[in-house]
């Protein structure tokens, strides 16, 4: 099921525009040294982006929780708020129809993980 969710995803859902918006963020940031870890996340998160059925998103229990909070912050200042603005927006516009509720799901569960990032594990 979650593979027809996925193709669904990907014509219908807004799969391929956010898997592009990651993408090209992700290499616009690794251009820089110090945005390289920003955009090895990105990168991350343009793969779930494009696959997002069948995958859970969890908090890791690690020992620098003090770090990922730091680059929460700095990832949510410099460009997390809009990538998360930009499924909010294709939120609403996939609960419009009953069709497009899954998919709306989808982009609730994407919008917290673009607004913070580091110290989550995806599975």
């Amino acid at each position: 099921m979650s593979l027809l969710g996925n193709i669904l995803w990907i014509l219908l859902g807004g799969g391929l525009a956010i898997f592009l918006e990651y993408l090209f963020s992700g290499f616009l940031l690794c251009c820089t040294i110090v945005g390289i870890p920003f955009g090895v996340q990105c990168m991350k998160l343009a793969i779930v982006g494009l696959i997002p059925f069948g995958r859970t998103i969890r908090t890791k229990n690690e020992f620098g929780a003090g770090l990922s909070l730091v680059m929460n912050v700095i990832w949510l200042l410099v460009g997390g708020i809009w990538i998360a603005l930009t499924h909010v927006i294709l939120a609403a516009l996939c609960a419009i129809t009953i069709i497009g509720i899954p998919f709306a799901v989808q982009h609730w569960k994407l919008a917290s993980l673009a607004l913070f990032p580091f110290g989550k594990e995806i599975d």
